[in-house]
C-alpha cells in the first residue's frame, strides 16, 4: 500500500448520510467547483479509524448537496458507517489552479517578510470572503494581523522558498 503524505490530500466533501438503499451517499461539497465531481474516478474516504480509495462509479446533484455511488458498495449496509467520513483527492487528482492561485494548504506555515525584507511572521489561515481571500499571519510576538490577498498588499508568493512577500497596509496592526 502507497502512503500518501497529508500535504498531498485535498478534502473535497463530507458525507453526510446515505441516500436511498443502493448504497449511494450525500456528500456535502467543500470544494470551491463542485463540479470537479463529474470528473472524478476514485477518492479517498477517510474515517475516525482509516483510509482507503473507492472508485466512483456515479454523480449526481440534488440542490446543495452531491450524490456519489461508488463501485465496491451496492447497499445501504454496505455505506452506513461512512457517515461523517471525508471525501479527499490526491494532489495529482485536484483541480489545476490559475496563475496565482494556491491551495490553502500550500499557504498555511509560509513565513511572512516584510517589503523591506524582515521576517514578521508566518500565516497561520486562511480566510475565504466574497471579495478577496485574507490571510491571517501570526507575528513574532504572537500577534495575529490579517492580509489582504490584494496585489497592493501581496508581493509575491513563493511556494519553494516558503515565503509571502508583503506590504503592511495602513491601518492594518
Amino acid at each position: 500500500m502507497k502512503i500518501i503524505s497529508d500535504d498531498d490530500l485535498f478534502q473535497i466533501g463530507i458525507i453526510t448520510t446515505t441516500h436511498g438503499i443502493k448504497g449511494e451517499v450525500k456528500v456535502y461539497p467543500t470544494t470551491d467547483d463542485v463540479n470537479r465531481f463529474k470528473k472524478l474516478s476514485k477518492v479517498i474516504i477517510r474515517t475516525d479509524r482509516e483510509s482507503f480509495e473507492l472508485e466512483v462509479s456515479q454523480v449526481k446533484f440534488f440542490k446543495q448537496m452531491v450524490i456519489l455511488k461508488f463501485k465496491e458498495y451496492s447497499s445501504i449496509n454496505d455505506v452506513e458507517g461512512l457517515k461523517n467520513a471525508s471525501i479527499m483527492v490526491t494532489r495529482k487528482d485536484a483541480v489545476d489552479l490559475d496563475e496565482n492561485e494556491f491551495f490553502i494548504s500550500d499557504l498555511i506555515g509560509l513565513r511572512a517578510v516584510s517589503s523591506d525584507g524582515i521576517y514578521k511572521g508566518e500565516i497561520t489561515d486562511v480566510l475565504s470572503g466574497n471579495a478577496n481571500d485574507v490571510y491571517e499571519v501570526t507575528l513574532v510576538d504572537q500577534r495575529k494581523v490579517l492580509l489582504p490577498a490584494i496585489k497592493e498588499c501581496i508581493n509575491r508568493i513563493d511556494l519553494q522558498n516558503g515565503t509571502v512577500d508583503f506590504t503592511m497596509l495602513d491601518g492594518l496592526l
